[in-house]
């Protein structure tokens, strides 16, 4: 038997000449990445200071989107970071974005990967690489889920599911004047059952064990989607993966969404109904060759991910931070009841067909989406060499476009950091991604498809919630110490779940 000494002696020995190999694999790794971005400019990307090994990694905090903006505002709105071996450029002005989104689209329009994205996804439309595949992917996505026609076509299910969410909220004002409702809680439930009809029929809101594995999932992903891999920063480490766990989890995660996914096709297929909705329209298209022949079941479970993870956050995380702003804000508050009490009688539900009449709130909720994108950050990747506001790019770049710095641009933007609805009144300003100012759901080709969905469902949950109530702050908060921070992450939420008191008016 080798005795405890020698065995621990053995043991820093090793530990030792590991330190050792990391340290110079680590050395060789930042010399090549420095040397692909430092050989290939004439001109030199502006860059805050680095530190050995780790970059400008010491600089971020978790709020990663904020301090890319105090970044920007220090150095330059295009900027070279270096995240451990990873080079990135960070891009936090209009014009930039518009270079990268416009004059560049097709060369940067591209999505790089991460540890955790290549282990959750499947054959998936979001973070696809450009090329024909994710073409014929997104055009599925697109036509049969959310064109203007199918978008027009749940209507009645909008309509439906704001109805029992207006239910929901009376109830809880009924039973209790002073007790707050736990609005945030409420406005996820009622976004996944509207994605859940519009995917799946009633399917898995009848299903109540399908319900409940769904709804776990899905605040498994998001949790997921804004961790950082140390594969993600170190490639040269990520063999570490199994010993951190995060891949791990994520792995657990995909095996729960790919059984979800399972019992919902398999559901589907037994029932044969036909019916228009999402899983039965990729059934039909699956089994029609002449239409899509290779389109996968792998490739059905990752537009159905994309389907969930994307329709509910954001649109959720929208109405959030909306009834934040207007909490904030009384006089703005104020103005919307009237504009909403005006146009719908006392008791009736807002309908779709009413919103058009409604400019304030379409104003509310753009606002809203300048200064907090549900996406802060967008990520692109080039697929060859191009040329930047000067700067030579290299192939393979990971771009970030900080959508949440370009909505507080100050030559772009009046009082850039106050809630003003005002500005967007008689102005033709819209988020279509032809205007580089306000891309909260981005441009070019990577654009988002669901706008016109999410921006529906938004507004007439939040015209009726404003029409049907009257809203206070819990337990005498006053509304300067109403706390509006940020909450870390891919998609960004409040940091505090939001709780008032709710009163009807009727």
């Amino acid at each position: 038997m080798v005795p405890p000494q020698e065995l621990l002696f053995t043991s820093m020995q090793s530990l030792s000449l590991l330190c050792i190999s990391l340290f110079i694999i680590f050395v060789l790794h930042s010399i090549a990445k420095r040397k692909s971005f430092s050989t290939s400019p004439e001109k030199l990307i502006p860059s805050p200071p680095k530190l050995p090994f780790i970059g400008n990694l010491h600089q971020l905090s978790l709020l990663f989107h904020q301090s890319l903006y105090s970044l920007s505002l220090k150095y330059a709105p295009i900027m070279l970071l270096q995240f451990g071996e990873v080079p990135c450029l960070i891009v936090s002005s209009s014009d930039v974005a518009c270079a990268v989104m416009r004059t560049h689209d097709l060369a940067l329009a591209s999505r790089p990967s991460s540890v955790t994205t290549n282990i959750l996804r499947f054959g998936d439309m979001a973070f696809e690489p450009y090329g024909e595949n994710w073409k014929k992917l997104r055009k599925i996505f697109t036509i049969h889920l959310m064109s203007a026609k199918k978008v027009q076509s749940y209507t009645t299910i909008r309509d439906e599911e704001v109805g029992k969410l207006i239910v929901k909220i009376t109830n809880h004002a009924s039973l209790s004047s002073s007790n707050p409702i736990q609005l945030s809680k409420a406005l996820f439930s009622f976004m996944m059952d509207v994605i859940c009809r519009v995917v799946s029929g009633k399917f898995i809101i009848e299903e109540k064990k399908m319900y409940a594995m769904m709804q776990e999932v899905v605040e498994e992903s998001f949790g997921l989607a804004g961790q950082v891999s140390i594969g993600d920063v170190f490639p040269s480490f990520s063999w570490l993966e199994r010993l951190i766990g995060l891949s791990r989890s994520a792995t657990r995660t995909k095996n729960k969404w790919n059984l979800f996914f399972e019992e919902v096709i398999q559901a589907h297929v037994e029932r044969n109904k036909g019916e228009d909705n999402f899983v039965d329209i990729l059934l039909s298209l699956k089994n029609d060759s002449s239409v899509n022949p290779d389109l996968t079941m792998n490739q059905m479970k990752g537009l159905l991910l994309n389907a969930f993870a994307a329709g509910i956050d954001t649109t959720y995380i929208t109405i959030d931070w909306a009834m934040c702003e207007l909490m904030k804000n009384p006089k703005i508050m104020k103005k919307l009841q009237e504009e909403v009490r005006g146009m719908v009688k006392k008791g009736d539900m807002v309908r779709s067909e009413d919103l058009n009449q409604m400019g304030y709130l379409r104003a509310v909720i753009k606002e809203t989406l300048r200064l907090h994108p549900p996406i802060p950050v967008l990520p692109r990747e080039s697929m060859e060499e191009c040329e930047i506001n000067g700067f030579a790019v290299p192939k393979g770049t990971k771009i970030l476009i900080n959508v949440w710095a370009i909505g507080r641009e100050a030559k772009s933007w009046e009082a850039p950091e106050e809630f003003m609805p005002e500005r967007f009144i008689g102005s033709q300003l819209d988020y279509n991604g032809n205007n580089f100012h306000f891309i909260p759901f981005g441009a070019g080709r990577r654009i988002c498809p669901g706008i016109a969905f999410g921006s529906a469902t938004a507004e007439l949950a939040l015209a009726n919630m404003i029409h049907h109530f009257d809203w206070e702050l819990p337990n005498g908060m006053t509304r300067e110490e109403f706390d509006m921070s940020d909450s870390p992450g891919f998609s960004v939420h409040r940091k505090d779940e939001l709780e008032l008191v709710v009163k009807k008016t009727y």
